[in-house]
Order: structure tokens, then C-alpha cells, then sequence
């Protein structure tokens, strides 16, 4: 075993690690869904090294590096068998005594990806995988990720095709070397890859590509009308932004129902996990649309510009996301508005989804007690895991909370500015700024944002946004939609796209109603804090087993509402754990479903706002 131990890994410094890792996956295991790795090492002298596993990862913006999927390490130096050890506390990291003489480890090891949703999400399918570098590699500790060099090398299952931002250096039958990056490039370069592939050119300067892998070949059928509003999404980001910061943009796209969904986004890549019969069936999934739009805005918002506290040096750094509002609030307003500006959405389609925006943060009673500024430590604290009541506890509000606080801005600078300014102003001062083809990433703070704001249309910004970034508020921040010529209203019947949703995600959405969501099979996935569901003390995990007496459907109870409305009662038979028992629902509103009404009189700036650019 190593002879000492410190207390810590050593910290990163930027200077050069000398020499190129090489690293080997073998992903031919599909079977098994296992990649099996050899990694090669060069040494820089002999003694103590430590070997990091990928801890905090960029776009999760939390350490959720697999690490429990991590087995089977053998290292070896001069054809000795190395012992290691891993550190008591900190589990990513692992150290290895390297003797005299030994220029260069080996280190083998697996990657067991899951075979089960319960183990993590699922990243290969029989015909597909996606497939992150940081969770196949070990790296040295003490350096910058910049500073790393790797040269990695996949070998793929016969047949298969692979898209990747990284350039291919050399192919050799199933096995793609590719060119060698620093570390950082590397992780943020993922690949997708499958049996049934294709690429399309989404610009005429062919930098920007589509490519698609999907679980069988019918999937792959995709006609012009439904590529040519993802060619006019480039074209309106760059309309928007002004200039790239890219030299390529690799879109890898799965329809897939075979691997877990994902959204993430790269400097010059994203992936995207869709249903599978996104382009198949293009009218009834039009809502899962936004993913895209959403992930190509952070190659400006998020990789080119982050906040600075959201930058790190290496893997093992802790990642702080204090200006997550600006990082994913102001993603989640561009990509409603390029999803209309692309043709991606109709506009009325956007401003249906902006009003479900609105009246999910509307009810949300944990604004009373958690300002947003503190959900941007959500992804450390609750890393997505299912809450027993969200509504009470917040997740991750920046989202949706800074869209509606950004279309605020928005609309303020039209009005203060005389129409003469808007947000698309500060999108291209402020994240369009630079070289062309730079993929840098440059760093500001909250005084830059305000900085850039007050040049656009001069106003009191750090009062405004201390109030809604770090204040408690009942209900929404509405007035965005208001100055932009709408109200927030409640209909009997659904619009389209909040019927989408339902039948995408197939459950039945009676938030603003009797306060609850519930699967078509009757499993309560969601109950609105001190809603009538809440009052009638059903939770989450409830299943419900029968409407006024009739097996429960979600039509039986959408019926039920309705009949509410005039008077009926409202009981349900539940069963939680292995007690059934009858929960009488006091609520006599009928449905409640959210709209955008355009007030009269007003400038509908929103209508301007989600018109596409010349």
C-alpha cells in the first residue's frame, strides 16, 4: 500500500503536465453496457501521485461524477503491479507510491453504466450510446485542466457512427483516435454515437451540425419542413448573439427510448435525450422542442460567459452558481423566444408555455420563505431528486423565476429606451463581444451585468434585481407580462400546449385546480402546498384508486372537476403504503387552466419580442 498519505490532494496550479495521457474505451460491450478503459500515464518523477476522478462537472453544476460505477482499477509501472489507496474522505481521489525508474502507469479499469434507471441515468441502448469522457478517466492532480493533455481513443460496436465536436485524428476500422485537447476540451466534448445515424448541415457554412442517432432506422425519416425551423434557429441565434464562439457546433441529438433523457450543454456541442418520435410524430410532441434552442444558447450564456464563481480550474473545485439566474434564467427567456423566432413554436405556442411558466411560479408558496438566489445551491443540495413538496421547498427557481424576471428587463428596456433597445442588445454587448471562433471561456460578476444594463437604458438594476434575485415575494414576478400588453388568466379548457405536456409526460396536470399531478395509472407525482389536495392530506406517492366511486382514469377525474364546478363533491379513494382510505376534496372552482389574454389598449410587446429577426 502507498507508504503516506496527505490530507488532501494537491491543489491546482497552471503549469504544464508533461507529456499526453492516452487514453483507451472500449464501448463493444453493449450487451453489458460496460466500457472497459486502459489508460497511459506519463510520470513526472517518482513518489507519491494522486489520480482524481472527475468530481464537479460543468452543466451539472454540482459534483455528480458516477463515481459509484467506477470498478475494477489495476495500475501498473514497469510491468509491476501498483498498489492504490483512495482517500478516506475525499473518494475521488486515489493514490499510487510510484517507484524509481517508472516513466509511465497503466491504469485499467470499467466504467459499469447502468442497467437499470434505478442505478443512474442509462446511457446505451442496444443501437446507441452517449458516452461523457469524465466519467471513463483518471487524471493527476496538482494541474489545471487546461494544462492536461490527452489523447483519447474509442473503439465502437461494428457499424456504428460517431458524432463528437472533437476532430477525428485517425480511424482504424471501429476505432476513432481522436486529435489531442487539454483535459477541459476533452470532458466537454461528449459523443453519441449508434447503429442508426444521421447528419445534416444546419448552416451554409456547414459549422453547425445535426446528428442523429435513434433506437430503430423509421425514426431517422426526417423531411425538410421539419429541419428547416432548426436551420432558421441558427440563423436567429446568430441574429441574436452576433457573433460565434465556436469553430464547429456539433448538435447530438437521440430519440431514444431506450437511454435516459439528458440535457446538457457544451461550448461546442450539446447533448439532447428526446422522445423518439420527436420528428415522427411531429405535431404531438411539439412542446420537447425547447431542449435544443436551450443548450445552443449556453455555448454564449454558460460556456463562452460564466459567472466567475462557476468557473474552476479543475474537476475537483467546487463549483459555486450565485449568478445561475443569468446563466439559466436568461437561457431558459431565449430559448421560448428563438423556439418562436425559429418557427420551432408558433408565438402563440411560446406565450401558452410562458403562461404555465407563470402560474407555476404563481402558486409556489416556498417563495414566502426562500428568496431564488438561494435555489441556485439546489443542484448541491437535492441534485434533481424527486421532492415531497416542491411547491414548499423550491428547485432550481432560477429557471423559471429568471425567465420571468429577464422578460421584466426585457420589457423595461423597450419602455425606458423608447422601443429604440432591448434585451437582444444586451445579449450581443454582452455575451456577443470577442473574436469569432473563440471558445475561451470568460468570466464576469454581478457588477458587470449591471454595468452593461445601465449603458443600455439607464435605471436603479442592483435595487431591481437585489429585490427579485435575493427577496421573498408572494406569487410570480408578473410584470413582464404585463408591461409586455398580457395578463396571466385561468380557462376552463387547456391550451395546446399545456395538453402537449400532459400527453408527453402522460399524466394529468390539475396544479391549479385541486392542486395536484397525478400518472395515468393514478400515482400522485406532485400536490400543490396547502392546496385542496394538500387539504385533503393526500402527498406525493399517494395512488389513487377510485373518482366518486368509479375506477379512477384520469378523464374520471377530469370529469369529477368539471362536475365540481356546479356543485358535486369530490371524493377519492387512495391508497399510501398499505392504507386505503376516502379523501373528500373540498374544491368547487371547476378547471383552471393558465393563458396569456392581451390587455386592451396596450402594446403587445410581447407579440414583438417573439417575432423573428431579419
Amino acid at each position: 500500500m502507498p507508504a503516506s498519505q496527505p490530507a488532501e490532494p494537491p491543489v491546482p496550479e497552471d503549469r504544464a503536465f508533461p507529456g499526453t495521457i492516452r487514453l483507451h474505451v472500449d464501448a463493444r460491450d453493449v450487451l453489458r453496457r460496460i466500457f472497459k478503459v486502459r489508460e497511459i500515464i506519463p510520470i513526472e518523477q517518482p513518489g507519491q501521485l494522486v489520480l482524481l476522478f472527475p468530481e464537479w462537472l460543468p452543466g451539472y453544476h454540482a459534483p455528480q461524477a458516477p463515481i459509484e460505477l467506477f470498478a475494477g482499477l489495476k495500475i501498473q509501472g514497469a510491468g509491476r503491479d501498483l498498489a492504490w489507496k483512495r482517500h478516506p474522505t475525499q473518494v475521488h481521489a486515489f493514490y499510487v507510491d510510484v517507484p524509481e525508474g517508472v516513466r509511465e502507469i497503466e491504469a485499467e479499469f470499467q466504467f459499469l453504466s447502468p442497467t437499470d434507471p434505478a442505478q443512474g441515468r442509462v446511457v446505451v441502448g442496444p443501437t446507441l450510446l452517449s458516452l461523457q469522457w469524465n466519467a471513463v478517466l483518471l487524471y493527476p492532480a496538482g494541474y489545471f485542466a487546461r494544462q492536461i493533455a490527452v489523447e483519447a481513443t474509442l473503439t465502437l460496436p461494428d457499424e456504428w457512427q460517431a458524432a463528437c465536436a472533437l476532430k477525428e485524428a485517425a480511424r482504424e476500422a471501429a476505432t476513432i483516435t481522436f486529435e489531442t485537447v487539454p483535459l477541459d476540451v476533452l470532458v466537454d466534448s461528449p459523443v453519441f454515437a449508434g447503429r442508426y445515424f444521421q447528419r445534416l448541415a444546419l448552416d451554409e457554412r456547414a459549422e453547425v451540425h445535426l446528428n442523429i442517432v435513434a433506437d430503430s432506422p423509421e425514426l431517422l425519416a426526417v423531411t425538410p419542413d421539419k429541419i428547416a425551423p432548426h436551420r432558421a434557429l441558427i440563423a436567429q441565434t446568430d441574429a441574436l448573439f452576433g457573433t460565434r464562439h465556436f469553430d464547429r457546433y456539433e448538435v447530438l441529438l437521440a430519440l431514444s427510448e431506450e437511454i435516459g433523457s439528458i440535457g446538457v450543454e457544451h461550448h461546442r456541442s450539446c447533448e439532447a435525450v428526446t422522445v423518439k418520435n420527436y420528428f415522427s410524430d411531429w405535431d404531438a410532441t411539439f412542446s420537447r422542442r425547447d431542449t435544443v434552442p436551450h443548450e445552443f444558447v449556453h455555448s454564449w450564456n454558460g460556456k463562452y460567459r460564466r459567472g466567475a464563481d462557476s468557473w474552476t480550474p479543475s474537476f475537483d473545485q467546487p463549483i459555486r452558481n450565485s449568478l445561475m439566474w443569468v446563466y439559466e434564467g436568461q437561457t431558459q427567456y431565449w430559448d421560448r423566444v428563438l423556439c418562436a423566432r425559429s418557427g420551432l413554436w408558433t408565438a402563440e405556442q411560446a406565450m401558452q408555455a410562458i403562461a404555465l411558466t407563470a402560474a407555476t411560479q404563481e402558486v409556489r408558496a416556498g417563495s414566502r420563505w426562500r428568496p431564488m438566489s438561494d435555489t441556485t445551491r439546489d443542484p448541491i443540495i437535492a441534485a434533481r431528486a424527486a421532492l415531497p413538496w416542491a411547491s414548499w421547498q423550491r428547485s432550481e427557481d432560477y429557471y423559471a423565476e429568471g425567465s420571468l424576471v429577464w422578460l421584466d428587463v426585457d420589457t423595461r428596456i423597450r419602455e425606458l429606451s423608447g422601443e429604440a433597445r432591448s434585451l437582444d442588445d444586451f445579449a450581443q454587448r454582452f455575451f456577443g463581444t470577442g473574436e469569432a471562433g473563440d471558445w475561451t471561456t470568460n468570466t464576469y460578476d454581478f457588477e458587470e451585468v449591471i454595468t452593461c444594463l445601465n449603458d443600455l437604458a439607464p435605471f436603479d438594476w442592483r435595487a431591481f434585481f437585489l429585490d427579485k434575485i435575493e427577496g421573498k415575494h408572494e406569487g410570480a414576478p408578473l410584470a413582464g407580462i404585463e408591461r409586455g400588453g398580457f395578463r396571466l388568466t385561468y380557462r376552463s379548457a387547456p391550451s395546446a400546449y399545456w395538453a402537449n405536456t400532459e400527453k408527453v409526460a402522460e399524466n394529468v396536470n390539475l396544479m391549479f385546480s385541486l392542486g395536484l399531478i397525478a400518472s395515468e395509472t393514478g400515482n400522485v407525482q406532485e400536490v400543490l402546498w396547502e392546496g385542496p389536495a394538500f387539504d385533503a392530506g393526500l402527498t406525493t406517492g399517494t395512488t389513487l384508486l377510485a373518482v366518486n366511486g368509479d375506477a379512477y382514469s384520469a378523464e374520471a377525474l377530469k370529469r369529477a372537476v368539471a362536475a365540481a364546478a356546479s356543485g358535486e363533491g369530490l371524493s377519492l379513494r387512495v391508497r399510501a403504503g398499505k392504507q386505503e382510505r376516502e379523501a373528500d376534496i373540498r374544491y368547487t372552482g371547476g378547471h383552471r387552466y393558465p393563458h396569456l389574454e392581451p390587455v386592451e389598449g396596450a402594446r403587445p410587446r410581447l407579440l414583438e419580442i417573439l417575432a423573428p429577426r431579419s
